[in-house]
């Protein structure tokens, strides 16, 4: 490409290719200054602290043992808090080893690489089987076996403290035993009152907890597990 000068020349001078090179290493450590660090990933120490959680679905054969092992910081202060280090999940059933084994690397990478790792709860759980998900035990559905662990994943989150607990408060669970009780009591055919997992038969699944327990009371369906309302 040709350049037009316009002006006149007043000096000159050549450039090495010594002059090159520490231009090009230059300009390398001013767009590496403009890169921005998620953080050093945490270093493994000696010894970890963690928890096992057995899971048996319906489409799996063997049950899946999630083992989620935390490393603890600031020990021994007033800010000692425990986060999650690592992820492995074994079981005898080796249909769906290769994806397990990705996935557990791939999450216990993000684990160590520190930072907020809840969102993975939600990333897990929004996952979907094409051929349908299962109801387990307690009447809940879940739609792949990727939510499941998802789920695993934030029980173990809000047993460390990351996650906060979800429930109902003293009121609103009395609240919702009184309807339960009020709904059965009009409603339910002596020796039919509940399904196996406590719910009255016939309970629709709840859109917000996924679990088999909404009814119609006073015309507004209402869920007696996390007391969803359509009707506020």
């Amino acid at each position: 490409m040709a350049i037009k000068i316009e002006k006149k020349i007043v000096s000159y001078n050549l450039v090495s290719e010594e002059d090159k090179a520490k231009a090009a290493e230059a300009k390398t450590q001013e767009s590496s200054a403009n890169v921005i660090q998620l953080g050093e990933p945490l270093s493994r120490p000696d010894k970890l602290v963690g928890n096992t959680y057995k899971i048996k679905t319906p489409v799996t054969e063997h049950a899946l043992y999630i083992t989620i092992n935390d490393v603890v910081m600031n020990e021994g202060t007033p800010q000692e808090h425990r986060r999650p280090f690592e992820i492995f999940i074994n079981s005898k059933n080796m249909e769906h080893f290769q994806w397990i084994v990705a996935l557990t690397r791939v999450m216990s990478a993000v684990f160590r690489k520190g930072g907020d790792v809840t969102f993975l709860v939600e990333e897990l759980k929004s996952v979907f089987e094409p051929s349908g998900g299962y109801f387990k035990k307690g009447g809940k559905f879940v739609p792949s076996l990727v939510a499941e662990i998802g789920e695993v994943v934030e029980q173990h989150l809000q047993e460390i403290g990351m996650l906060k607990k979800p429930g109902l408060d003293e009121h609103q669970q009395k609240l919702v035993e009184e309807k339960k009780a009020e709904y059965l009591e009009k409603h339910a055919k002596p020796g039919e009152e509940v399904n196996d997992e406590g719910y009255p038969k016939g309970a629709q699944l709840c859109k917000k907890c996924n679990t088999k327990a909404s009814i119609i009371m006073d015309g507004c369906l209402t869920c007696l597990n996390c007391g969803e309302s359509k009707c506020g």
